[in-house]
């Protein structure tokens, strides 16, 4: 259990009484740590599997504990999220307590809540309704009743998104409406698991017979209400080993709050405390960067800090770029990506990350015009897929026929009888061109074939029946397997993720930080925030920004200040403090004409939307489209790609066709004018889209050498 372990992970291995702290920076090996301490305490007979709770925040972060405990030959040990680990004692108490069965379980409050404004006469928005939703989550985890929200917001300084007193009466009314319909929400089963074990102490005492040693990973991230239920877990015992990083505290807006993982030698002045700072994850440059943001903290949480030290061969390092406007950040973030990808690095180990999500969309367009396949993290999870039910079912059926199913009649291993019964799904060995809703099923499928192929591969002998229980186990962690393509994520959802490639970007002052972080403490936790993205690279980090929102607007912008004194010619600490090689360039720099703002052809407005720019009119403006050329042009795109062996995307994406459709050009100038019409494409596929427009017949062969824009 001990061998290959450094010195510091050793230490955390061997450690197992009394309370134990554990301060691991990014990239230090803590999940192997802690998975060999509690492996380590049960094969020496120390610890029993079964009275081990080890806790975390997310259902894939307790998917790949209970894997690695399974390898290790700890698989009875309970790797669980705090809201699983307390809905399973709330189900198996709830009779007893209160009688009859638990209350249905409300999947998605956000409905509720747009019915409790409804009924408190107040018109919320889409964006409102989600914020409100989030300042109820709030106020529930931080254990703040209705009555008194609107107080406890003046008391945290937060910044509520309307009148909180409104929200408040929302609040209630929303509380009222669970119960009047028995349901409870995730808050709900914390709180009232927590009201059982306050109120019960015989319950209280059986779970702490069961349970008599603790694990919380990420446990900066904890909330009140976590650390009290953590707190009647452990009863007057110190058996805690606790893990966690301030520096990485980037949730406080749900609550999390890094004071209980600082607090802890204070509330435990005999813990054990240990401290990873060998980064194995990201090259020196990568890590040199990552400190300097740190060296530049301020607060509590700084005063913390832990100075990594990298353990990897030199990389290249960091590149910052800075472009005229968001299109020219997005089309130069591609083409990077796209030479990244020529060069061997798979799509899949490259991210881009933003603050925000409303930043995806140019980037969704720029990698498709790129012909780079892609994949948004935080969308709809991956088993809720239509597809993925689907072929779940059809698995499970063929598992269960057994060598009664024809579809397996040629089919020798795991893999290809996956294979076998994916295809009548719509597998097919070679990905669909084009991108959208077809694109996207077989992706998911796709990513359920590698899933066999690498169960096969560490079980041998293994059947369908194996691989339907491993998916089950999976869906019921929302333990996605990958799907091949470039990520694009918020920098929140990239928390515990890592790729060989990073590009962070949109790093401008009101994006990096925030326009609405106001205060020190806020400000703070967006450095933060930026720190998270840094190390989420191994070896190639690209950092950029845009000095204005959309081409021909004002140069206003200024590059984050969180970047002084660490980038090249940004003055401050300079090459003497913790700023690395390298330089600034300037995106784009004369490959780009400067283009005038983009007006609406039909009133006129000013457009800022990259999809609304695409199409050069507002979404909400009618559409002049003339339905049969763009049929045409969509039947002329699709040979054109079987011809290069290319995605259609990468000849013209949709939005792209319906701008042509929709102005029907008629000289090479108009074709130029729309935007995804670049000097290239206009050379190699101008004459038969000028062709079609005009109702004759296109040539036969596809112009130009293979090369994007």
């Amino acid at each position: 259990m001990l061998d290959g372990l450094d010195p510091e992970q050793r230490e955390v291995a061997l450690a197992l009484h009394g309370p134990v702290c554990v301060l691991a920076g990014a990239g230090t090996g803590k999940t192997r740590a802690i998975t060999h301490r509690i492996a380590y305490g049960v094969r020496a007979g120390i610890l029993q599997p079964g009275s081990i709770l080890a806790v975390t925040f997310t259902n894939r972060a307790a998917g790949e504990m209970r894997g690695r405990l399974r390898e290790l030959g700890a698989g009875g040990v309970q790797a669980r999220t705090f809201h699983s680990a307390a809905l399973r004692q709330l189900q198996y108490f709830w009779p007893k307590v209160v009688g009859g069965d638990l209350p249905r379980l409300l999947e998605r409050k956000i409905q509720l809540v747009a019915e409790s404004a409804a009924r408190c006469r107040v018109r919320l928005d889409r964006n409102e309704l989600r914020d409100v939703t989030g300042e109820i989550e709030w106020a529930k985890v931080t254990q703040t009743v209705p009555a008194d929200y609107p107080a406890a917001v003046a008391k945290s300084v937060r910044e509520a998104p309307r009148d909180p007193a409104e929200i408040g009466q929302i609040y209630a009314m929303y509380e009222q409406l669970k119960r009047d319909r028995s349901v409870i929400d995730f808050e709900d089963v914390l709180l009232l698991t927590v009201g059982i074990l306050q109120d019960r102490h015989d319950i209280a005492d059986q779970i702490r017979r069961q349970y008599q040693h603790f694990v919380v990973d990420e446990y900066q991230d904890v909330s009140p209400l976590q650390q009290r239920l953590l707190d009647l877990w452990l009863g007057d015992r110190d058996s805690l080993c606790v893990v966690g990083d301030a520096s990485q505290t980037i949730y406080s807006f749900t609550g999390a709050t890094p004071d209980h993982l600082l607090n802890f030698r204070t509330r435990h002045p005999d813990a054990t405390v240990v401290k990873l700072v060998r980064d194995y994850r990201s090259t020196p440059q990568v890590v040199h960067l990552a400190n300097g943001l740190l060296s530049q903290a301020r607060g509590r949480a700084a005063e913390h800090r832990l100075e990594l030290i990298s353990q990897r061969d030199p990389g290249p390092e960091p590149a910052y770029t800075e472009y005229a406007d968001e299109p020219a950040e997005a089309e130069g973030t591609a083409r990077r990506i796209r030479d990244l990808i020529a060069a061997g690095v798979p799509a899949g180990e490259i991210a881009v990350l933003y603050r925000i999500n409303a930043q995806s969309e140019v980037y969704e367009q720029a990698l498709a015009d790129a012909g780079v396949p892609y994949q948004l993290r935080g969308a709809e999870r991956f088993f809720e897929r239509q597809e993925v039910r689907e072929a779940g079912i059809a698995l499970r059926g063929a598992a269960r026929a057994g060598g009664n199913d024809s579809l397996l009649d040629d089919a020798d291993d795991l893999p290809s009888q996956v294979r076998a019964v994916l295809s009548t799904k719509g597998w097919t060995t070679e990905p669909p061109a084009g991108s959208g809703a077809v694109r996207d099923r077989w992706e998911s499928l796709a990513a359920l074939v590698r899933l066999a192929e690498d169960f096969a591969r560490a079980k041998p002998g293994a059947g369908l029946s194996d691989l339907v229980a491993e998916l089950d186990e999976r869906a019921a962690a929302q333990h996605a397997p990958t799907v091949q393509g470039v990520t694009l994520a918020s920098l929140h959802a990239a928390k515990g993720l890592e790729w060989d490639a990073v590009f962070l970007v949109g790093l401008t002052e009101g994006m990096m930080p925030i326009t609405y972080a106001k205060t020190d403490e806020q400000v703070e936790e967006e450095r933060r925030l930026l720190y998270v993205g840094v190390t989420r690279a191994r070896l190639h980090l690209s950092l950029s920004w845009a000095l204005s929102r959309s081409p021909g607007g004002r140069a206003s912008r200024r590059p984050t200040r969180f970047l002084k004194g660490l980038r090249p010619g940004s003055g401050g600490l300079g090459a003497a403090g913790a700023g690395g090689g390298g330089s600034v360039e300037r995106g784009g720099g004369g490959r780009r004409k400067r283009r005038g703002p983009v007006q609406c052809r039909v009133c006129g407005a000013t457009l800022t939307e990259a999809g609304e720019m695409k199409l050069m009119r507002c979404e909400d403006c009618p559409s002049d489209m003339d339905e049969a050329l763009y049929e045409r042009l969509r039947e002329w795109r699709s040979d054109q790609a079987k011809q290069l062996g290319q995605p259609a995307y990468c000849v013209f994406t949709d939005k792209t066709l319906m701008a042509i459709a929709e102005c029907v050009p008629s000289s090479d100038g108009e074709l130029a004018g729309i935007s995804g019409v670049g000097a290239r494409k206009l050379d190699r596929f101008g004459a038969d889209v000028l062709a079609i427009c005009a109702g004759e017949e296109p040539g036969e062969e596809p112009g130009g050498e293979d090369e994007e824009d």
